[in-house]
């Protein structure tokens, strides 16, 4: 076991997580000779296979996926103890691994990079765009340090930090602004454009219109709220889109924007970490920091769209 390194752990992490070992060392920056090398050395510290080779993917081996379970929670302690060793300097500086959804990060994001560099100069920023559920599992395995969502998540090993909350607004065909503003019931009969699966404000929508279950030919999906507005603009159905959107969309697409009227359906945009994470105090700095950047563009965002709502 004198033989072990963190070197192996992280080599073998990436492949298991890759499953392919050319992905895999391009990931860890290495050949994959040399990463094929490092797998072998491992296993032959343990005396058994980790891997099943074969082509095009790899599998663990039963042995190989007890491994990786352990081997991760050593490398979360060690990011764990390197992060400690962070908590001493003033101001924060090194890298810090963001995780945000793709409702947000289009709107939010430039303006979060620009205020954390200004306030951390020495700060390395590594940002991932994707839905809730694999920001919240690399979370959990150490892969992010912190990662703006949708609350709550209720998970016992996050905290979660409320940054602002925003209402919905309706994206309708320019056509139809001026008819009444349609009630749930109503919304219920329209063609509704979603997000694909996977992505928590297609469930908020359906909320907002009391929709349990939605018939395949009463729905449409896109990869992005930009492409559900471009697809209300050509006229194939109606969409919501959060309040920090408004002014970006309403720009780039013919179509109707209008507000709900009070109470207005909304949600809670904020932070999540780990509750083991040494950087907590840190985090909650700059979750300040991304709150101001947040009310700011939410007063921006009003404005303006009450420019382009007419009001």
């Amino acid at each position: 076991m004198k033989n072990l390194t963190l070197k192996h752990l992280r080599y073998f992490d990436a492949l298991a997580r890759y499953q392919h070992f050319g992905r895999a060392a391009e990931a860890c920056s290495i050949s994959q000779p040399a990463l094929s090398l490092q797998v072998k050395e491992l296993e032959a510290v343990f005396g058994t296979a980790l891997v099943e080779r074969s082509a095009p993917r790899i599998r663990l081996t039963t042995v190989g996926k007890d491994f990786i379970s352990k081997g991760r929670q050593i490398l979360l302690a060690v990011e764990e103890l390197e992060d400690l060793m962070r908590t001493s300097k003033n101001p924060l500086s090194g890298r810090l691994r963001l995780g945000i959804i793709p409702t947000v990060a289009p709107y939010l994001l430039p303006e979060i990079l620009l205020a954390l560099s200004e306030r951390y100069p020495g700060l390395e920023l590594e940002v991932r765009e994707t839905k809730t559920k694999s920001l919240i599992e690399d979370l959990s395995e150490g892969l992010l340090d912190f990662a703006v969502v949708a609350l709550p998540i209720s998970e016992a090993n996050l905290k979660e930090f409320a940054l602002f909350e925003e209402e919905f607004a309706l994206v309708r065909p320019k056509g139809d602004a001026e008819k009444q503003i349609p009630s749930p019931k109503l919304l219920q009969t329209m063609r509704l454009l979603l997000l694909e699966e996977g992505h928590c404000f297609r469930d908020q929508a359906l909320s907002v219109c009391q929709i349990s279950k939605v018939r395949p030919q009463q729905l449409m999906e896109g990869s992005s709220l930009s492409t559900l507005v471009q697809m209300v603009g050509a006229g194939m159905g109606v969409t919501l889109i959060p309040e920090i959107g408004i002014s970006l969309e309403a720009r780039s697409s013919d179509v109707s924007i209008v507000r709900f009227p009070n109470p207005a359906p909304k949600r809670t945009i904020g932070m999540v970490w780990r509750t083991t994470n040494p950087l907590s105090v840190q985090l909650t700095e700059i979750g300040e920091i991304i709150r101001g950047v947040g009310q700011k563009k939410r007063d921006s965002t009003g404005a303006s769209a009450e420019r382009l709502l007419g009001h």
